[in-house]
């Protein structure tokens, strides 16, 4: 993963700099196993238009978002966490799906059972 902070506002330039960067991290660090690289490119400001067109064609997966130099409301952000908190709870509750579900011993032996005849 490639992280780049720039000090102004988003220029379609930007994403070919990370293009370029996430290219050589793919040929020289990636291992075989794992998935291309993602870049995530911050900058001061954003216009979601210029965003919406430099990206319609990028080829790395790539993520534009703006940063803020100053922490929001200490209210805020407690309300943030308590809705997180409560998602993730609810989350934790819901059943597995089926697919993830483990399989019984009996099914798994009658299948090995199968398979080795």
């Amino acid at each position: 993963m490639a992280f780049e902070l720039k000090i102004d506002e988003f220029q379609p330039e930007y994403l070919g700099k990370l293009e370029f960067y996430l290219e050589a991290l793919d040929r020289d660090v990636k291992k075989p196993h794992e998935q291309p690289s993602i870049g995530v490119l911050l900058c001061a400001t954003k216009n979601h238009e210029v965003v919406e067109y430099a990206l319609s064609r990028a080829v790395s997966p790539a993520v534009v978002a703006e940063y803020q130099t100053r922490l929001p409301d200490k209210r805020l952000l407690q309300a943030k966490l308590h809705e997180f908190y409560e998602s993730a709870q609810e989350q934790a509750a819901l059943p597995a799906p089926r697919a993830l579900a483990r399989k019984s011993p009996k099914s798994t032996k009658s299948r090995r059972k199968r398979l080795t005849k």
